[in-house]
């Protein structure tokens, strides 16, 4: 996105991304459909249910242990003063996300559906991120 940080998986390997980048928008548009491509060659691979149903913007995970762990994850990494995200955070928003399990938003962040247990691990991806590359960033 435009500033942000996102993954496909397992879509996530360069030469693959390069070779779709490719593929004229008649094809990946096959039948008219977004992903229709994508559709096509799973069919008989995965359920029809997943195969045909209505794309969604944002992935939910509704899994309490996902959100149990995240959670946990968001709490050490808050409390490490070390991480790369803490100076870059509120930390009263964050405790209110991590106490309300992010339903202490009016309105989803980032535009989507991006609630409670996504905008937790959004969070950690962003902080994984900045540990990983070690960009400079002047605050």
């Amino acid at each position: 996105m435009y500033n942000g940080l996102e993954l496909r998986v397992p879509f996530c390997d360069w030469r693959l991304a390069e070779y779709v980048w490719n593929i004229p928008w008649e094809m990946k548009a096959y039948k008219g459909r977004e992903k229709g491509l994508l559709r096509h060659i799973m069919e008989g691979k995965l359920p029809e249910e997943i195969v045909k149903r209505k794309k969604s913007p944002y992935p939910k995970t509704w899994n309490p242990n996902y959100l149990k762990t995240i959670k946990s994850k968001l709490i050490e990494v808050m409390n490490n003063e070390k991480s790369p995200i803490f100076d870059l955070l509120n930390k009263e928003d964050i405790e209110e996300i991590i106490k309300t399990d992010g339903k202490s938003f009016s309105r989803p962040w980032f535009g989507q559906l991006m609630t409670g247990p996504q905008l937790m691990a959004y969070l950690l991806q962003v902080n994984y991120w900045l540990e990983t590359y070690k960009p400079v960033i002047e605050i």
